[in-house]
């Protein structure tokens, strides 16, 4: 089925145009880049240390559990390579498809800032991104479709225990403060 939807894609939503716009969607989630970027800046502010340490956490558990971990224990070919596909309007990548880091990291990065106090429009523009450049791995036949879900769900989910983890810290820290005592390390 994953097969068929790639093959879906191809014959049903390709055009000349995405052609050439969807290689710079997945360029903009290449290495996670973009949301570290994101979350580098967002440490300069006192108001965004906080969710940009946060946004950095979880793009690292992407990398360690998913880039580091799954994929060299799944070992599943990319479909370009395993369909012999030889139409890629881009670099071919040579890592391993399970799970999708391209998703995974843009995920990851747009549930942090959906649960940051972030204003609604950026909170609907990062979830539309992450899910332009989930889409353009799928577009470009670069990864299956279950690579991209479990990735966007893994992602998701890495995110929101590292908000969880890091507010029960705050909270701790916090009442540890008021009450007198120091926090030790």
């Amino acid at each position: 089925m994953d097969t068929d939807i790639l093959y879906g894609i191809q014959e049903h939503a390709s055009h000349p145009i995405l052609d050439a716009v969807f290689p710079y969607f997945t360029f903009l989630g290449e290495a996670g880049i973009m949301w570290i970027l994101i979350g580098v800046c967002m440490l300069f502010s006192r108001k965004w240390r906080f969710w940009g340490i946060c946004l950095l956490s979880s793009l690292a558990c992407v990398y360690l559990l998913n880039e580091l971990g799954l994929k060299h224990l799944m070992e599943r070919v990319r479909p370009y390579i395993a369909e012999g596909y030889n139409t890629l309007h881009f670099f071919a990548p040579t890592s391993y498809s399970f799970p999708s880091g391209h998703a995974g990291c843009a995920f990851a990065a747009a549930t942090v800032i959906a649960l940051s106090p972030a204003k609604r429009y950026w909170k609907v523009l990062v979830f539309i991104v992450a899910s332009l450049i989930a889409y353009s791995r799928l577009y470009l036949f670069v990864h299956y479709p279950s690579d991209v879900v479990v990735g966007s769900l893994l992602g998701i989910l890495y995110a929101i225990a590292v908000v969880k983890i890091a507010l029960t810290i705050r909270e701790k820290r916090q009442g540890e403060g008021h009450s007198g005592k120091h926090a030790t390390l």
